[in-house]
């Protein structure tokens, strides 16, 4: 019986990372309306919490914004292979916004802390900021290292982490569950924190078997 080829090409372009990159700017679009409209409305309500944390809360906000759009940029294939030198240049960039952002949530929660924020958030956060620090610096390490493979599957749990803060938002604001009691958000916060890394890997195991299918030689 005769083979047909597989149209490689195809296959190729059918990765996990672009629809969960499609999720994140989902995610993203939602945060910004449902949690961050406040920016361009003086008249809401949550201003008056902010102003306790404000001076700490842009720069913090800023930096992790950044984290977030650059860490996207590092899955992008084309970028290692063609544009080495900036695909390191960001990556660097990356690493240090999330080692200036990461402290600062914590220590923002622990300001909160004045508003009635129960020290339970403040040990969630220190526990996501934690994490997010783990990976980030192993995905480094691994990097500086020549550990290929190890730097691709650190720095996807690295990524992962930083998505915990679309998530809790999300989830909170779509379900409705922001409006109960705290105890609901914070345990909303302990799940998103305990599934980024098990939820990565995940994605690496997709991957990376789509990949084998997918090489070169392989018939139908």
């Amino acid at each position: 019986m005769s083979t047909i080829p597989l149209p490689q090409g195809r296959l190729r372009s059918v990765r996990p990372k672009y629809a969960l990159f499609a999720c994140v700017a989902l995610m993203l679009g939602f945060v910004l309306y449902h949690n961050e409209h406040f920016l361009i409305d003086a008249s809401d309500p949550s201003w008056p919490h902010y102003r306790v944390i404000g001076r700490w809360l842009l720069p913090h906000g800023l930096i992790g914004a950044v984290a977030l759009l650059l860490g996207a940029t590092q899955f992008s294939t084309r970028l290692r292979r063609q544009y080495t030198q900036l695909h390191r240049i960001v990556g660097r960039t990356y690493v240090t916004a999330v080692c200036i952002a990461a402290p600062l949530g914590a220590y923002i929660q622990y300001l909160d802390e004045r508003s009635g924020a129960a020290r339970s958030f403040t040990i969630a956060a220190i526990a996501d900021a934690a994490l997010w620090l783990l990976a980030t610096l192993m995905a480094f390490w691994c990097i500086r290292t020549r550990r290929i493979e190890q730097h691709r599957q650190w720095m996807t749990r690295s990524y992962a982490m930083a998505l915990v803060f679309l998530e809790v938002r999300v989830v909170a604001g779509v379900t409705g569950w922001e409006n109960l009691v705290p105890d609901v958000s914070e345990t909303i916060v302990w799940v998103c924190v305990a599934l980024a890394y098990p939820l990565a890997d995940c994605v690496l195991l997709i991957e990376d078997n789509l990949r084998s299918r997918n090489k070169p030689g392989r018939t139908a």
